[in-house]
């Protein structure tokens, strides 16, 4: 056998061990370097941090907004609406700038450049689906919030003002959808246009020169374009971001409302005394309800934005045709309610009225409801059946304006019609006489 040398086994073990022990010092430098870098990365994070904070109310907004902003803890699934509405309202403002960048405002160039945006355009479809998916999404959102301010009585003293600013929200909103309705230039824009701006021609005195104005010409031309799509881009926008903060300030002064409909000042029951942080609470909640909304927002998006003509009807993927008049003109559904009103009513100037006095009556909500109950959880059965019949008119009569009209369809439309305004007329009578139920 050959025997080993033990002079070479002592000399190779040293061996070993001494570049075992310098590959650790090397390890032990290198995370010293990393250790040292991302602690100057840290504190040179926190120093650009701090600079801002020291100079801007940061953390005094974050303080006064979310973490030390507290709401009722007995909010409910009604209340993720006004959050929504605020998302949307985003949405609609940041698709709506990107669009600017590619759409030309003249009847020349109008309809092709959107065209143009849905098949040369990287992603230019996606960002109109967003747009015309958002607006009818947008309106959704804001019908249920004020089906839950109905519900819950928010319109009541002392959040009067919220609810007028509301409704002001409501009616620019209904302003901006109409104005933005004409910039696609198709045949089914044009043509509803052109009979909207028509009937103001029917108030006596004012009324020719309100058209004139409007149109800016005589009929829907290129002035009409250019003066909506001003509207449309900045000036109602900017309006509309003013009452949205007008909105806001006025929630904060006199505080939210609550499912039970009862002050949280009261003292009489610590039930109702629970109030939570909006931060984390509420946040939570609201972003999921966020991505609750999200998955059926985008299933719309991808799959059906048509929704089978209620978003875009197919008569305005057809170029504008001044020549041309469509067998059936009807505006998109959440114009469709005050639209029908119009149609059902012969006198063109007491329809003009009429519809005008279905949206200007709401203002006069909280004054007629006489009932020193908030919520409709205890109320009588008065107020219940007068909201069911409130709802349903109105949303038949939605549904209704939009389909070919019949003398039998205007029958039934007129009755409904009639039933939306018994709604508010009969309010003072059923809120004062109706037993309601104890809350204690």
């Amino acid at each position: 056998m050959q025997k080993k040398n033990p002079t070479k086994q002592k000399y190779n073990h040293p061996q070993k061990s001494i570049s075992g022990e310098r590959q650790l010092e090397k390890d032990d430098r290198i995370e010293k370097k990393q250790f040292h870098r991302k602690k100057f990365q840290s504190s040179y994070i926190t120093f650009i941090l701090n600079w801002f904070f020291d100079r801007l109310p940061i953390t005094r907004f974050l303080k006064n907004n979310l973490t030390h902003y507290y709401l009722p803890s007995n909010l409910n699934f009604w209340y993720i609406f006004g959050s929504l509405s605020l998302f949307l309202l985003a949405l609609q403002i940041l698709s709506g700038i990107w669009l600017m960048m590619f759409y030309t405002p003249t009847p020349e160039a109008a309809f092709n450049s959107i065209e143009m945006m849905m098949r040369d355009v990287p992603y230019g479809w996606l960002f109109r689906y967003l747009h015309t998916t958002g607006a009818s999404f947008f309106f959704i959102i804001i019908y249920c919030h004020i089906f839950r301010s109905l519900l819950y009585g928010s319109y009541k003293k002392p959040r009067e003002l919220v609810w007028i600013i509301g409704v002001t929200l409501y009616i620019a909103l209904l302003s901006e959808a109409f104005i933005g309705y004409l910039l696609p230039w198709g045949q089914m824009s044009y043509w509803a246009s052109q009979i909207a701006t028509s009937l103001w021609a029917s108030i006596p005195g004012v009324g020719p020169y309100l058209m004139l104005w409007m149109r800016g010409n005589s009929v829907v031309s290129s002035e009409t374009l250019h003066r909506f799509f001003a509207l449309h881009t900045t000036g109602i926008p900017l309006f509309l971001l003013f009452l949205v903060w007008l909105h806001l300030k006025a929630l904060r002064k006199v505080g939210s409302n609550n499912p039970d409909g009862i002050s949280h000042s009261l003292k009489t029951h610590k039930k109702f005394l629970t109030k939570l942080p909006f931060h984390p609470y509420y946040t939570i909640k609201d972003l999921f309800a966020l991505a609750v909304f999200l998955v059926i927002f985008c299933a719309v998006v991808f799959f059906t934005p048509e929704m089978e003509g209620y978003f875009i009807e197919p008569n305005n993927f057809i170029p504008a045709n001044p020549l041309i008049t469509p067998s059936h003109i009807v505006p998109l559904w959440y114009l469709a309610p005050f639209y029908g009103m119009l149609c059902i009513i012969p006198n063109k100037l007491f329809g003009i009225l009429t519809m005008i006095l279905a949206v200007v009556i709401l203002f006069t909500l909280p004054w007629l409801d006489r009932s020193p109950i908030n919520s409709l959880r205890y109320r009588g059965r008065y107020s219940r059946t007068a909201l069911g019949i409130f709802t349903i008119s109105f949303g038949l009569l939605s549904y209704l304006s939009m389909t070919v009209l019949t003398p039998i369809k205007i029958t039934f439309m007129q009755f409904l019609a009639i039933n939306y305004f018994l709604f508010f007329y009969l309010m003072p009578i059923y809120t004062s006489y109706e037993k309601n139920k104890s809350f204690f």
